[in-house]
């Protein structure tokens, strides 16, 4: 679901958390806290969907949630730490493939599985663009993609560069799949690529101009599954 965190601290950070609190952290006597972690939780997620990563805040979600920031600082330490509780578990909740015994199809499968769930929250793209956070639950991917490539007969260093790849691939069509997804939801808005170009373009780009017409329609066609094949392919084959 996600590259491999290289922030250990922040997930170590995360996983302390209990009953909503960082570890080592003891709450004051006196009055209960207003407000609980699932709801800052929440809120940052829903600000995620609404608005993207940027819009989260430590004072903007306090004010969401009737709070002050001091307040959030009863349950997360920063804003990366509230980032990465929001992966918390989600990849849990999409059960995991059958995978047959070849390596290679394990690769492609589990490609494709990350794509698959990604593709139904894809909020958390967001999130995962910073790079250094995922959710711990999502790790068997990455595990299982390096693990089959291993044994495909490729170097540690080569599958962790194959499993990067392979991300980077998946990460960018999701990009594009909600851009034409933006798109989609605005008709009024006037296409500039490939309506621009113009048959004196012909000679400068041949190949452009000629499936320009048929741009669109080709571009439906395209199947993550196949491509992500194609590139699975590519890799091993460096063995």
């Amino acid at each position: 679901m996600a590259p491999v965190a290289e922030k250990p601290s922040s997930e170590g950070r995360a996983e302390g958390m209990t009953e909503g609190m960082p570890e080592g952290r003891k709450r004051t006597a006196g009055r209960p806290p207003r407000i609980a972690a699932e709801q800052i939780v929440d809120v940052a997620r829903r600000i995620i969907q609404e608005e993207g990563v940027e819009a989260v805040s430590m004072r903007r979600v306090a004010k969401e949630v009737g709070a002050t920031p001091m307040a959030l600082y009863h349950h997360v330490r920063d804003k990366d730490e509230l980032l990465l509780l929001t992966l918390r578990g989600m990849a849990a909740t999409f059960p995991r493939p059958a995978l047959p015994a070849d390596p290679r199809d394990r690769i492609l499968i589990t490609a494709v599985h990350m794509h698959a769930i990604l593709s139904e929250v894809d909020w958390v793209i967001d999130v995962l663009s910073l790079g250094d956070l995922t959710d711990k639950d999502a790790l068997w991917i990455p595990e299982e993609i390096i693990d089959s490539a291993i044994a495909c007969g490729l170097t540690p260093e080569q599958a962790l560069h194959a499993y990067r790849t392979i991300w980077y691939v998946v990460y960018g069509a999701l990009v594009f799949q909600r851009a034409d997804a933006r798109r989609a939801a605005a008709p009024e808005r006037r296409p500039f690529f490939p309506a621009f170009l113009t048959e004196e373009d012909a000679d400068a780009l041949p190949r452009m101009s000629a499936l320009s017409g048929a741009w669109e329609e080709m571009k439906g066609g395209y199947d993550i599954a196949e491509q992500l094949g194609a590139v699975v392919d590519g890799l091993l084959a460096r063995k």
